[in-house]
């Protein structure tokens, strides 16, 4: 084994830039620095770690081995550098305020209401999460606590169940199935999913022979409301817990509940080396709220 090597996270930032652009010149301007300056700052990290970290040429760059695994490690150690950052900030002064992170469709009103009644010195704020962040965002420290839907990744996190909920398919109002009193499953296999499949893994596990040939999600949506837009006008169908579909009303689709799936479950979410008692009495009264 060689010696220890202290990573700079300066050039760490560099070299993820590079690597999710792989090319230099956009990776400069996306850092706000020269291309001269981010090149050389590249083969110093590659000197540190005595590694080829990039193969490149006028056109573009690409990863050696060493590469793809340096980005792997990377992403999590600079957003664990940012939440680290975040909360000794916060330390700092006197931890004044409380972040309260939820999902679309989650109602929080009462458990922040109750939570500041018991601590009128605190600035007790919440942020709207998505699918896409709300795990990153308790990972990263924009938040003390979020309410999250499973499934997540539970590496470095708390979890504390809340409740959980019926989920339905979200259809065009027109479709065939609409209107009925419920459906399972497979009735979806022939559709065209527009969200994450890891969302409905049980649509996920329908056997190959029964889905159709245009199943999957063909586009990326940043929000729910451009899916109900895109079932609404071009077809295709959602799965989403109930309270999520009710949020969000829309003259031209539908909703059916499923009924051979099990409910979308609704936890509470920290880091799991969070030790400020602020976390579980938030926890508690969340849970007493539902």
């Amino acid at each position: 084994m060689g010696d220890a090597v202290d990573v700079d996270l300066r050039k760490l930032r560099y070299f993820v830039a590079v690597a999710e652009e792989m090319h230099f010149g956009r990776a400069a301007e996306r850092l706000h620095i020269t291309q001269p300056v981010l090149s050389r700052q590249i083969r110093a990290l590659e000197g540190e770690l005595r590694a080829r970290l990039l193969t490149r040429n006028r056109q573009s760059s690409e990863l050696t081995a060493a590469g793809r695994q340096l980005l792997e490690d990377a992403r999590p150690l600079l957003t664990a550098a940012q939440a680290l950052s975040r909360r000794v900030q916060q330390a700092a002064h006197e931890a004044s305020t409380f972040t309260v992170g939820f999902m679309p469709g989650i109602t929080v009103t009462g458990a922040v209401r109750a939570f500041t009644a018991s601590h009128p010195e605190l600035d007790v704020q919440v942020i709207r999460t998505s699918w896409d962040n709300q795990v990153q965002a308790v990972h990263e420290g924009l938040v003390d606590v979020s309410f999250v839907r499973l499934p997540v990744d539970h590496r470095g996190l708390t979890l504390r169940p809340v409740f959980r909920e019926p989920r339905v398919a979200v259809l065009p109002s027109d479709h065939r199935l609409a209107g009925k009193q419920s459906i399972g499953i497979a009735d979806l296999a022939a559709e065209r999913l527009l969200q994450d499949p890891d969302a409905v893994p049980e649509w996920r596990d329908l056997p190959d022979r029964a889905r159709g040939e245009g199943a999957g999600p063909r586009t990326a949506f940043r929000t729910v409301e451009e899916k109900l837009e895109h079932v609404a006008t071009t077809g295709g169908v959602l799965v989403l817990p109930l309270s999520t579909a009710v949020y969000y009303t829309h003259t031209d689709v539908a909703h059916v509940p499923i009924d051979d799936i099990g409910p979308n479950e609704v936890c509470l979410a920290w880091s799991a080396d969070r030790r400020s008692p602020l976390v579980p009495e938030f926890a508690d009264i969340a849970t007493a709220q539902h």
